[in-house]
């Protein structure tokens, strides 16, 4: 199958509304703490999407994973349970800063980290430099890095003019707080970057089971998103012995609170937290399709990935009034952000589609 870069960047702009929206539903839970939803939600997105998907859209799911090499499975855990930590960081980012702000400073950070990271690490970077297709490329990454600070400095330039009329709209608001978990996340959350790199011999074993190149990173997602899950289990179980929050579940009150607390409402919350967790996966599942489409400048699609997030993360933000109050000058700021990121897809997009006539220009002459 021939890839289609251009195709590829529609499906990461898919993924990156799908990411934007997921913690929409979390913000109409009622009643649970922070740990119950954050772990009840990432059990839909991090252990049972996963599976369902890959099982539904791949062959042999559990015979290329039994074939796969154990170190190939360990790096890609490893990694999924380092992006964990960066997760947890990023929800807590989400509850401090809100979308706008929170998003663009953390993904900022890891777009960076996690685009140029993989092909440093194999000495490509030099070689793709040298290409037409390289050049654009690597322009289109510029490009959204300084559309992302642009994002992140309109925030900022908010929080500053509009002092406690900007943070009315986010209940927890926090900026130093918000601040450090977003620098902590912006790093950790990188690692997301590695572990799918790590499986590449997953994906060829995937291909060579007769799975089309559209899914055939689905398999990858299992073993990565297995490491996230357990991190965040782990981190959340030990808040809910510390806040006495594990009752919730069941509907029960904190054992904190007044002995007359109203109940949480658990049908509304079990069915926001599956609509997040299947939103939230969705983002990878596009993911997957729209890097199966990018050829030899694959690593790109985190940019992709990333830029699309912030992009649709920004319009949730003016939806859900987070910019209502701001000056006309700020909100023409970010406008310029939110054009400078579509700008970036589209030029990483013709990156990668010179990238395909590169190679169609080479085996021609080699024939």
């Amino acid at each position: 199958m021939a890839v289609n870069p251009l195709i590829g960047v529609v499906f990461h702009w898919l993924g990156g509304v799908s990411a934007a929206s997921f913690y929409v539903p979390y913000k109409r839970v009622q009643r649970w703490s922070w740990e119950v939803y954050w772990i009840t939600g990432g059990a839909i997105s991090w252990v049972v999407a996963p599976w369902v998907f890959a099982a539904l859209r791949t062959h042999d799911l559990l015979g290329v994973l039994q074939a796969t090499p154990s170190g190939t499975l360990f790096w890609c855990y490893f990694w999924g349970a380092m992006w964990g930590l960066g997760s947890i960081a990023f929800g807590l980012t989400m509850r401090y800063l809100g979308l706008s702000l929170g998003m663009a400073i953390a993904l900022g950070l890891t777009t960076v980290i996690g685009t140029l990271g993989p092909p440093v690490f194999r000495g490509m970077v030099g070689e793709l430099a040298l290409t037409a297709s390289g050049q654009a490329t690597f322009a289109g990454i510029a490009l959204a890095v300084g559309g992302m600070l642009t994002v992140g400095s309109a925030g900022r330039a908010k929080e500053r003019e509009l002092g406690a009329a900007a943070t009315s709209s986010i209940t927890e608001f926090d900026l130093s707080r918000g601040l450090l978990l977003a620098v902590f996340a912006g790093v950790f959350s990188s690692c997301f970057a590695f572990g799918l790199d790590a499986g590449e011999p997953i994906r060829q074993l995937t291909l060579a089971a007769g799975t089309g190149q559209l899914s055939r990173g689905l398999p990858v997602l299992c073993v990565v998103l297995a490491g996230g899950f357990t991190t965040n289990f782990l981190w959340c179980f030990g808040m809910m012995i510390r806040n006495r929050s594990a009752g919730e579940v069941a509907g029960r009150t904190r054992a904190a609170s007044p002995g007359r607390a109203e109940p949480p409402p658990l049908l509304r919350n079990y069915g926001l937290c599956v609509l997040a967790g299947v939103l939230w996966y969705l983002q990878f599942f596009f993911y997957t399709m729209g890097e199966s489409q990018m050829g030899r400048f694959g690593f790109s699609s985190w940019t992709l990935h990333m830029a699309s997030i912030i992009l649709f993360s920004t319009l949730w933000g003016f939806a859900l009034g987070e910019w209502a109050a701001s000056s006309r000058r700020t909100r023409a700021f970010v406008w310029i952000g939110i054009t400078t990121l579509v700008s970036a897809t589209i030029v990483i997009g013709v990156g990668n589609y010179l990238a395909t006539r590169e190679r169609s220009d080479t085996a021609a002459i080699a024939r």
